[in-house]
């Protein structure tokens, strides 16, 4: 991300070319209206907005010329009062299409500090292009400068949170958007090597040959079909004053195939979205440990290619998982799960305050929720924390219940559970809950009950549509915030 200032001020800027100022516009008895502002818009007094395109509907931005060069930028605020969720948004829009502009300067309504935070959050959002994370250098723009006009004061570190977060989201989409030839178990992790140089955070990453030793059969099976060998990449963070731990496992396939059970060709396009938690633990904890959160956090990212070859794993292989519990494979396609289970199993044996699963698992998520709205299971308390976490970052999350009727549907003859139930659609997405249920928990420090929420990013992992608020067309980095925020309130 190319270094923007970013600043709050009560002060009015002068007019200048290069300059936009972004104006909300709303629809009064038939009419449109400027919402309250501050500087001088008597240029805009004699005109008809209506005949300019200038509209009330939410989003929609109209540029107008204002005095000296400056352009007035026109932006939709709907029928309802602008919040921190609706100014995020409408600050990404403006970004995201003021690309030529030197200066954006928002004269929009703020109650307090955190709308105006929220607005340049939003607005940093906005800014992203994809860049290679395999390139140091960041992505050219012209956007220097981006002030939000208020008499709320923000402090340093509300502003450097936006920078933090933004940057971190940023990061998960060059990951999650980078081609699957170039982004592999192993260069994945020599990728977080490098970049975690910069971070109070140490790295352990087990190789094929560390992971059999250590028990990681479901990494293993999964990522012996491919030639490019899985890995298993821990990220700690320990702060000296940490009261609180929370453990963070993400899905970490680099291209999934389906294996054996191999994907219809139409379905495999978009596969390499398939390590996005992966991507979101381990930029989430960056941004932790950049924050200085005093919580401690461990991260483990579940690294492997689902690949069908003479060595891939077969329906009916029975393979172990960390935690002692065997699995028959009934479809290698449902291969995330296998990975998680060991992720799971080795985050338990920490016995942590809180263990939070991130993954794009399955279809039946997007099928049930659609592309906005995230799926959350899990222990009551684990669910309440995501949710706050989630509703002060603005992201969306839906709780879904874990019945306990479905495990029968995972009953194997020749091993103590089987990772999917062959011929059901009903319930997919509960199911694989219900299968990461019994990879949770076990750790030996106490015998309370582990405290454990599942998020399937499915459907929202990967926006194929047009880009609308702070979410662009591609990977969006969805629930990085929101884990960020679940830290931020362990930590108070």
């Amino acid at each position: 991300m190319t270094k923007i200032k970013l600043s709050v001020s009560s002060k009015i800027p002068s007019f200048k070319p290069g300059q936009a100022i972004v104006i909300a516009v709303t629809l009064k008895s038939k009419t449109l209206e400027l919402l309250q502002h501050r500087v001088d818009t008597s240029s805009l007094a004699g005109l008809d907005l209506s005949s300019l395109g200038v509209s009330a509907r939410f989003e929609h931005l109209t540029r107008v010329p204002g005095p000296n060069g400056s352009v007035f930028a026109l932006i939709g605020a709907g029928q309802e009062e602008l919040d921190e969720d609706s100014l995020r948004e409408l600050g990404a829009v403006v970004s995201r299409s003021l690309t030529s502009f030197k200066e954006i300067v928002f004269d929009l309504p703020t109650d307090d500090d955190r709308d105006a935070a929220s607005t340049l959050e939003g607005a940093l959002l906005g800014t992203y292009k994809y860049r290679s994370v395999f390139e140091s250098k960041p992505v050219g723009s012209e956007l220097a400068s981006i002030q939000v006009l208020s008499d709320c004061r923000v402090s340093s570190k509300q502003l450097e949170r936006a920078e933090i977060l933004a940057h971190s989201v940023e990061r998960v989409r060059d990951l999650v958007n980078t081609p699957p030839n170039l982004l592999f178990p192993q260069s994945f992790a020599t990728i977080v090597a490098s970049e975690s140089k910069n971070y109070e955070v140490s790295i352990t990453t087990l190789d094929e040959k560390a992971l059999k030793a250590e028990g990681f059969g479901g990494i293993l099976a999964v990522g012996q079909g491919s030639s490019r060998p899985p890995r298993l990449v821990k990220v700690e963070y320990s702060p000296k004053k940490a009261t609180q731990h929370l453990a963070l496992v993400g899905k970490g396939i680099t291209f999934d195939t389906g294996g054996i059970s191999i994907k219809p060709a139409a379905s495999m396009v978009g596969m390499k979205y398939d390590m996005t938690g992966a991507a979101t633990v381990y930029q989430a904890i960056l941004a932790i440990a950049a924050l200085k959160l005093p919580v401690k956090v461990t991260s483990y990212l579940c690294l492997a290619e689902n690949m069908p070859s003479g060595t891939a794993i077969r329906p009916n292989d029975v393979i172990p998982i960390r935690n002692g519990k065997t699995v028959e494979v009934l479809n290698t396609d449902a291969e995330g799960r296998l990975v998680l289970a060991d992720g799971l199993s080795a985050a338990s044996e920490l016995s942590p305050d809180l263990i939070i699963d991130i993954a794009t698992l399955t279809g039946a998520a997007r099928v049930a929720l659609g592309e906005r709205y995230s799926a959350l299971m899990g222990t009551a308390d684990a669910v309440s924390a995501v949710e706050a976490a989630a509703f002060d970052s603005g992201e969306l999350v839906w709780h879904m219940p874990l019945p306990a009727e479905l495990k029968a549907k995972l009953d194997s003859d020749v091993a103590d559970i089987a990772n999917a139930k062959i011929g059901s659609t009903a319930g997919g997405m509960l199911l694989a809950g219900v299968f990461l249920k019994e990879f949770v928990g076990g750790g030996k420090k106490n015998s309370k009950p582990q405290a454990w929420a599942h998020l399937d990013i499915a459907g929202t992992a990967n926006n194929e549509s047009a880009a609308y608020g702070y979410t662009p067309k591609g990977a969006t980095g969805v629930l990085l915030r929101t884990l960020v925020g679940v830290a931020e309130g362990m930590s108070r």
